[in-house]
């Protein structure tokens, strides 16, 4: 161990970083992993933690992982959540436990190379960036089922969210803690957490950098071909909350009075039909059509208004965790 990595962690000084890495099943990749980031953080002189969020691992990843609790120089704490609940949940858990001025994130499966940490945290400094992103410009992974999928993500992502990035899905990233904390990660994305930051920050402070990616060395991938249709409908709600979460009334809205106008020109014609020209309607599919748009525009419009109520509502005042811990290990449990 470094005589600078312990001074920093036993002087007293506030925490510069914390080192976040929720784990799932990786009995074979926790031990290792510890050592590399410890390796590879030894010559950073500042203060820095690292927590693993075990994320209810049926394996002996806890039990591996608690090996390194209490070991000297290292500022390590385990946050146990009660069941698995999603590696978003983990890495909420993981944020919300971070004490240091930033925090860093990365996976726990050792294909992202801590060694990449310190860079990017000097990079982050010198553009004053709040959120910097790894970009896996050299990726380890299958073309098919993992590379591929992963381009159109990206494309897709950026066209929409107007945040223009390679890599949306590394792992690996560097956020300012004050930034990071105002965003709360929720069901399956933090694949989309530029996009989420840049709702509370402007794009131009989130930047890229390059970074090594390996190839998986143990266990298995927690991701197959079906995470693209999940990464679709994703998609679908982040567009949805960047551009309407605070109004939403106005995306209901619109689709009602879209629904509307189209009832109102059915309508009208039919009412010139009837009474002008004199033509039967009653047995007209036209009709149906018109008053179905007509249901519509109204049922639309309403959920916009109840829509509108929730979100002053629920949204604003709910502050409910979306995971749960059973045990935190840091040294000092009885």
């Amino acid at each position: 161990m470094s005589e600078s990595l312990v001074s920093a962690n036993d002087a007293g000084a506030p925490l510069e970083l914390s080192l976040v890495v929720p784990v799932f099943n990786e009995e074979e990749s926790v031990g290792p992993l510890v050592e590399r980031i410890v390796e590879a953080m030894a010559g950073y002189a500042s203060p820095w933690e690292l927590i693993l969020v075990d994320d209810g691992s049926t394996d002996a990843t806890l039990v591996n992982a608690r090996h390194y609790v209490g070991r000297n120089g290292l500022a390590l704490r385990i946050v146990a959540l009660q069941r698995n609940f999603g590696q978003t949940a983990a890495m909420q858990a993981g944020i919300d436990a971070a004490q240091g001025r930033l925090i860093a994130t990365m996976d726990g499966d050792l294909q992202n190379d801590p060694k990449d940490i310190p860079s990017m945290v000097s990079e982050l400094e010198r553009r004053e960036l709040d959120l910097l992103v790894g970009w896996r410009k050299n990726r380890q992974d299958g073309l098919l089922l993992r590379k591929i999928p992963s381009w159109c993500a990206n494309y897709l992502i950026g066209r929409i969210t107007g945040v223009k990035l390679h890599d949306y899905g590394c792992s690996l990233k560097i956020y300012r803690a004050s930034i990071i904390k105002q965003v709360k990660l929720m069901g399956e994305m933090h694949r989309f957490i530029p996009a989420w930051v840049a709702g509370v920050v402007p794009s131009s402070r989130i930047g890229e950098m390059p970074v090594t990616h390996h190839a998986r060395q143990h266990g298995v991938s927690k991701y197959g071909i079906s995470r693209t249709f999940r990464v679709i409908l994703d998609l679908l709600s982040v567009m949805f909350f960047m551009r309407y979460k605070a109004r939403p009334g106005h995306f209901f809205g619109s689709l009602g009075l879209g629904f509307g106008a189209i009832a109102a020109l059915i309508l009208f014609y039919l009412f010139v039909d009837k009474f002008i020209m004199g033509h039967d309607i009653g047995t007209r599919p036209m009709l149906m059509v018109g008053v179905v748009f007509l249901l519509s525009s109204v049922q639309l419009i309403t959920t916009g208004i109840l829509a509108e109520m929730i979100a002053r509502t629920y949204y604003r005042d709910d502050a409910s965790p979306n995971y749960i811990v059973r045990q935190i290990f840091d040294g000092n449990e009885a």
